[in-house]
């Protein structure tokens, strides 16, 4: 099947439901992002000035898609097949920008040549491990800027959002209106320097519809393992999210107790840090499938309409 290719304008600067959709596609669609960098591709050297970057234009998505037959309380499953990327990435840090901001004394711009699998950064080759930055669905409520994550996804820039993994989002307006954007070459857990390597690129996914979802999305399914993800005003905050997450779920999908399924996280579970730089910070929970297997929890990836 050739994958609908989503028209790449006009670009969104936030997730809502007061966009129209640039495309209509069927449940079990594949589905080619065109994606521009998180700056838009503004910067295309080392001497661009920063100061004379149009800030409105941060973190441009691609969309919305209208997936047919997504209806609020539904999850779209959207499997994530490739990701393709630019030739060059582009990194800026400054004074009151990551975790750094309140020592750094200047802006720096920096880009950084992609080839042959690597980024050369000056002497440090590092490899290429391609992820989505952006990517969520279309809140109930008001718009959320795409700088912000949260329950419909947005910049939750967790790095496991990747080729051969699932993600699943909630549906809370009619057809989803899916969008995406602001991918990586590479980036570590907390994006401590407020980028990862931004590249433009091309996100391959087919989308999928799970009916009437209660599980507490969104969650990532990897070839080995369920993450539960959060987004809080704290790391506290975000972290006690992702956890109460992934234990309500297996307190609904195994009949778990309370007590029993907390248990089993703090015994075989892993706690982890997404991001620490956006308006909201980021933490996911990990749990292997084969502790979901032993407990006869299938695959969440694999329940949907058009599986």
């Amino acid at each position: 099947m050739t994958p609908i290719v989503v028209p790449a304008e006009p670009l969104i600067y936030a997730m809502s439901r007061s966009h129209a959709p640039v495309v209509s596609v069927p449940d079990g669609s594949l589905l080619t992002f065109p994606t521009r960098d998180c700056f838009e591709d503004q910067i295309q050297s080392a001497e661009a000035d920063f100061v004379a970057l149009d800030w409105t234009r941060v973190n441009p998505a691609t969309g919305p898609v209208f997936v047919t037959g997504a209806q609020p309380g539904d999850a779209l499953a959207v499997d994530i097949l490739r990701i393709e990327i630019g030739a060059q990435a582009v990194m800026v840090t400054g004074p009151g920008l990551g975790v750094e901001g309140d020592t750094l004394q200047e802006n720096t711009v920096r880009v950084y040549p992609v080839q042959g699998g690597q980024v050369t950064m000056g002497s440090v080759q590092v490899p290429v491990q391609p992820m989505i930055g952006v990517i969520g669905t279309a809140p109930a409520g008001e718009a959320v800027s795409n700088g912000t994550p949260g329950r419909h996804g947005g910049n939750m820039d967790t790095r496991l959002i990747q080729a051969g993994t699932t993600l699943l989002l909630p549906v809370e307006v009619e057809g989803a209106l899916l969008a995406m954007g602001d991918l990586h070459a590479a980036m570590g857990d907390g994006e401590v320097s407020v980028c990862g390597l931004e590249v433009a690129g091309r996100v391959t996914v087919r989308v999928r519809v799970i009916p009437q979802c209660r599980w507490p999305l969104p969650m990532l399914q990897t070839a080995t393992h369920l993450y539960t993800i959060a987004s809080a005003l704290t790391l506290d905050e975000a972290a006690v999210l992702a956890t109460k997450h992934m234990s309500a779920f297996l307190q609904a999908e195994a009949g778990l107790s309370r007590a029993d399924a907390v248990g089993l996280l703090s015994a075989v579970g892993h706690l982890q840090i997404s991001q620490v730089v956006d308006p909201l910070k980021t933490c996911r929970f990990e749990l292997a499938l084969e502790i979901l297997h032993q407990l006869g929890i299938p695959r969440v990836a694999d329940r949907s309409k058009a599986h």
